[in-house]
């Protein structure tokens, strides 16, 4: 859940955003059915079973409309929930249900999608020192609702952004000239606590890595046989991520090599929606 800090801050400003984007001047079709204000409530129902998240924010998206909307909640996020399961109900003015409806659904729909494709990739590392870890490919603007969807999934938060820690990719060693010269280079700018990650592609750049003191070294799209090889020449020396096209499909095949973090966009950028319903709309 968010603290009032970040609500405000952070969040609120992102769904109004969004509420703005489907309401430029009014809303008219509800408008044209209900011209005054009339209380009423309305059913929040799963479709399809999977891990619920984005309350909060689906809460939020019609308070901010008008704070006298109020939501009672029968779930939580990170709950399983099942199809045809009831998980809230809205009440408060017609009008705020109607127009908010499409975007309370379309964040709650989205995060919980998130969450429940992560959770189904991180029981199978279940059993391992191995944490699953997610990446920046994620909806732009929608960064802070797809990283916490992955917490709420039993998935980990790599770096948030670009201000958050140091990772030396292959266009960052390109510019600097070598693995080495990029590490020495980050170590001389970067604030001594934070860590120095590299990604590297062959074993010649594993070894440069190691040797320059890299505190994380990231294994990109590597074959299994040479991956196995690199943990050999790393040997505790610093920690290793794997990553590359990871997804539910294949991250079986990376289990066995005792990596400290595996990370896949495909939590963010290719999970689809839990089909979720507001339904039963009366009057009250």
């Amino acid at each position: 859940m968010y603290d009032q800090v970040t609500l405000k801050l952070n969040v609120d400003p992102l769904i109004l955003s969004a509420l703005q984007e489907d309401i430029t001047s009014e809303d008219v079709s509800t408008n044209s059915v209900m011209p005054e204000p009339k209380d009423g409530e309305v059913d929040l129902i799963c479709k399809e079973d999977g891990i619920i998240c984005g309350l909060q924010v689906f809460e939020r998206t019609f308070t901010l409309l008008d704070d006298k909307t109020r939501v009672e909640f029968f779930v939580q996020d990170g709950d399983e929930v099942k199809k045809g399961q009831l998980m809230a109900k809205v009440y408060g003015d017609i009008r705020v249900l109607l127009c908010g409806e499409r975007t309370a659904l379309n964040y709650l729909q989205r995060m919980s999608g998130i969450a429940t494709y992560t959770h189904s990739v991180a029981v199978l590392l279940e059993g391992s020192k191995t944490k699953l870890l997610d990446t920046r490919k994620t909806t732009p603007n929608n960064r802070i609702f797809e990283k916490y969807a992955v917490r709420i999934g039993g998935g980990n938060n790599h770096r948030y952004n670009l201000s958050d820690g140091v990772l030396l990719k292959d266009n960052h060693i390109g510019a600097a000239g070598s693995v080495t010269k990029a590490v020495t280079m980050a170590k001389e700018y970067a604030p001594f606590v934070r860590k120095i990650e590299v990604e590297v592609e062959t074993l010649d750049m594993v070894k440069e890595a190691v040797a320059a003191g890299a505190d994380i070294i990231m294994l990109d799209n590597m074959e299994h046989e040479e991956m196995k090889k690199a943990m050999e020449i790393i040997d505790g020396k610093a920690e290793v991520e794997v990553s590359g096209n990871v997804t539910k499909e294949n991250i079986a095949r990376l289990t066995d090599l005792g990596v400290d973090y595996i990370s896949s966009g495909a939590l963010t950028h290719s999970a689809p929606i839990m089909d979720i319903s507001l339904k039963n709309l009366h009057a009250i």
